[in-house]
């Protein structure tokens, strides 16, 4: 893994959100302005476009020394690689028909754009920057010689996001579409995963069981279901359970492709007492085949490394010395296959930003 902790190059970013454009700048891995906001704009091209030239202006004002490149999350389809805006987007319908935004925005300041969706962009910080380097710091400092490389972030708000990382490169794809959210719904089978596995989703499973269709936001939920607000604390639990069981049915099966740690961040993960056991369920659930054998849902264990215990069980593996047949050699061996799942610790926001200006700093070349 490369690590753009010691690149003092600047890089400007935006989060890029259906009310407001939140401009910064990023250095040595931190944020090093206060943010600028700016309203979207996002159904008038021309006045969302005037707001995005003014934001980076007004950042690029106040840097210490030029910056090296503009890299931002964009939310909803796109051709990322090429900077195009275009399809299905509810907060920007101006943008539905194509634009060609970071074309638009290298002209503008000469440096080159990067545009990425914000699950990606969120499983990049988290490795460079976030919970991969912490894992493997952790694991050094227990004596373990195993370390992670791969990595999946999920983002649980909205919507149900995901971004790959694999030795260190992001997974785009062929087209730009790798995606979780209409994943199958193993409770809700006529629905997509996202139909559960979001703030709406936990907000219909409430009402579904309690028969109030008053309006009621997630965290007023989450505060009914912790017993710190009135309301039907079981129905609560289990909406947030319902939510874990199909978040967990749709992680396993990437986790059995990937084979790496898991990262679970946005707004709806502060509900994790809730969800988490539904959904480590889930990840250790066991299947059959037709003589009767049992197997892991996922073939590797699943620990909970936000567990202490568990870390350690994690960290300790089953290492141990083989023979080389016919030789006195001995050579380490583990045969104990695990991976791990976890919160960010940084949060989904500030590992967004993190990873754009990091995939900027490792997409272009050193001065």
């Amino acid at each position: 893994m490369e690590k753009p902790s010691t690149d003092n190059r600047i890089v400007m970013t935006l989060d890029a959100g259906g009310t407001n454009l939140v401009f910064s700048a990023v250095c040595d891995n931190r944020l090093i302005i206060d943010p600028i906001t700016l309203p979207s704009s996002g159904n008038d091209l021309d006045r969302c476009l005037q707001s995005m030239v003014h934001g980076f202006e007004a950042v690029k004002q106040l840097l210490p020394q030029p910056p090296v490149a503009i890299s931002f999350a964009f939310p909803g389809p796109a051709d990322y690689p090429n900077g195009i805006i275009g399809g299905n987007l509810p907060n920007f319908p101006a943008f539905r028909s194509g634009v060609a935004l970071g074309p638009f925005l290298q002209d503008k300041f000469g440096i080159p754009v990067f545009i990425n969706n914000d699950g990606d962009l969120f499983a990049y910080g988290e490795a460079f920057a976030g919970r991969l380097p912490e894992i493997n710091a952790k694991l050094e400092a227990l004596g373990s010689p195993k370390r992670y490389h791969n990595l999946i972030g999920y983002t649980f708000g909205t919507g149900f996001g995901v971004g790959i990382v694999s030795g260190g490169r992001l997974h785009i794809g062929d087209n730009s579409c790798v995606e979780t959210f209409c994943l199958y719904n193993c409770i809700d089978t006529g629905n997509i995963a996202e139909a559960t596995v979001s703030a709406g989703g936990i907000r219909r499973e409430y009402a579904r069981l309690t028969g109030n269709n008053a309006e009621i936001d997630t965290k007023e939920i989450y505060d009914i279901a912790d017993g710190t607000r009135e309301g039907d604390q079981q129905a609560a639990q289990q909406a947030f359970a319902t939510f874990g069981t199909v978040a967990g049915h749709a992680i396993a099966a990437a986790a059995s492709l990937i084979d790496g740690i898991v990262v679970l961040g946005g707004g709806v993960a502060r509900g994790h007492k809730f969800f988490m056991p539904a959904l480590m369920a889930q990840l250790r659930g066991t299947r059959l085949n037709y003589n009767g054998d049992v197997f892991g849902y996922v073939q590797p264990q699943v620990y909970n490394l936000d567990d202490e215990q568990e870390f350690n069980q994690f960290a300790q593996g089953n290492a141990h010395k083989l023979q080389v047949y016919g030789s006195k050699r001995l050579v380490d061996y583990d045969p104990h296959k695990r991976i791990g799942i976890t919160l960010s610790r940084i949060g989904s926001s500030r590992a967004i930003q993190l990873g754009a200006a990091a995939y900027a700093l490792n997409n272009i070349p050193q001065l």
